[in-house]
């Protein structure tokens, strides 16, 4: 049975609320204890049987949270384009394809990866990023994807020549930067005229009447993409109505838009509590159709870490406490190569002990919780107050489904982890735990 507190969509753990992890990961009562669950399997177990580090995702709240985006946007013509980037995991990758879901990519590796998934539908696909190489180009025309977002001439020019060489017609949409700041860490913020990415929008309509003067390349869309990990609504509504904006210009200046490419960036609660996911996307949902009503365009939305990141954990095992001049250490067999947000961008996570005890009086400390790598940044969180554990303990990572797996090394030459996806009851290993001699066969 779940304990839950008096506070809505809440878990009481030794007399603190930790916001409930949306609906995959809840305590269970273990007799004295309460045990972490992923679904309906204890993470002990996981840990027991596949060892740690080891990611653990839920298919049911990845079920969840793409059929709220589903549901937000219903009333208008739309196509959900996950965004590869924020988990690659070939089969995550099936299990949204079987939920009908699109994709966005920003390389030839990520189509790849799709079409090794077996997602044939690749008209349902976005190609985004603002280094695309023409090998990448000539894959994608020949995938036959949906759309192309094209973020300078030159790109523009490389994209023309590859579908003219192949006689095929690629469908163009020019990433517009609106100038609209959003309130994120400022690595992945993309929407001021300062960063690398888009046209400035001032000056796209010149690329659109380039585009439409070469045979092979078709307008289709406008692109805009302000950011990821953005908790306010308003810089998208901001973005979009400028860009709503454009579509009427470029309609005038003889262009047929198809499509608007919203671009992803939604982000999640890795710390407080906010509201309900599907109250959240609702609220999203509006700020960004408002500005087109009355545009008759079909939509495009990229989410990633807004679907998978609360889907994830790192599973990690204490191996040393340690004790410096009073400040307390405890060191995991986890490390930044597994999981490097809090080291690149001193993001938050939160943490918690596996086994959980009922005990309301049981010792709390405050900690650094620290990896085995080399280097002072090897760190998941630094003056964290937690409950007390011993060495052999397991503690959970919350909230690593996006941008942890991806984003992984083998520093130190570490094996990266293995992952597995939970469904219910049912555990599948997703991919299995590399071998260090693995790491080195291709130098021999």
């Amino acid at each position: 049975m779940t304990r839950r507190s008096e506070v809505t969509g809440a878990l009481r753990v030794n007399s603190e609320i930790y916001p409930e992890r949306p609906p995959g990961f809840v305590l269970h009562e273990h007799g004295a204890d309460s045990v972490l669950h992923c679904d309906d399997v204890p993470l002990t177990k996981l840990a027991e049987r596949y060892g740690t580090p080891l990611y653990v995702y839920s298919a049911t709240t990845i079920h969840e949270r793409l059929a709220a985006f589903e549901k937000a946007f219903r009333n208008v013509p739309h196509t959900i384009c996950y965004s590869v980037k924020a988990n690659s995991n070939v089969s995550i990758l099936r299990l949204l394809a079987r939920q009908g879901c699109g994709f966005d990519v920003v390389s030839g590796g990520e189509l790849e990866r799709l079409l090794a998934a077996g997602h044939r539908r690749a008209r349902k696909i976005v190609f985004s990023g603002v280094g695309k190489s023409r090998d990448e180009m000539t894959a994608a025309l020949k995938a036959g994807i949906l759309l192309f977002n094209v973020e300078s001439e030159s790109e523009l020019l490389a994209l023309a020549e590859c579908a003219a060489r192949l006689r095929k017609v690629a469908r163009v949409a020019v990433r517009v930067n609106p100038d609209v700041a959003a309130d994120t860490h400022p690595y992945i913020s993309t929407g001021l005229h300062k960063h690398k990415f888009g046209v400035p929008i001032g000056s796209a309509r010149t690329l659109y009447a380039k585009a439409s003067g070469m045979q092979y390349l078709k307008v289709a869309g406008v692109s805009v993409h302000i950011g990821s990990q953005i908790t306010d609504v308003a810089p998208f509504a901001e973005a979009v109505a400028r860009v709503a904006d454009f579509v009427r210009e470029l309609r005038v200046d003889g262009h047929k838009v198809d499509y608007v490419d919203t671009g992803g960036g939604l982000g999640i609660a890795y710390q407080k509590p906010g509201l309900e996911f599907a109250e959240y996307v609702a609220s999203y949902a509006r700020a960004v159709t408002n500005p087109l009503r009355g545009l008759n365009v079909h939509l495009l939305l990229e989410p990633g870490r807004s679907i998978v990141g609360p889907a994830g954990v790192l599973v990690t095992s204490v191996l040393y406490r340690k004790e410096n001049d009073g400040k307390r250490f405890l060191v995991v067999d986890a490390a930044m190569n597994d999981l490097i947000r809090p080291a690149l961008y001193n993001a938050y996570h939160e943490i918690v002990p596996v086994v959980q005890s009922k005990d309301l009086s049981a010792k709390r400390e405050t900690v650094d919780v620290v990896g085995p790598v080399c280097e002072s940044g090897d760190f998941f969180a630094r003056d964290r107050e937690l409950p007390r554990v011993e060495e052999g303990a397991l503690l959970a990572i919350l909230d690593a489904g996006a941008y942890g797996m991806v984003l992984a090394s083998n520093y130190n030459t570490r094996p990266r982890p293995a992952e597995v996806l939970v469904t219910r009851k049912s555990v599948k290993v997703i991919r299995r735990r590399e071998k260090i001699r693995e790491l080195y066969s291709a130098e021999l």
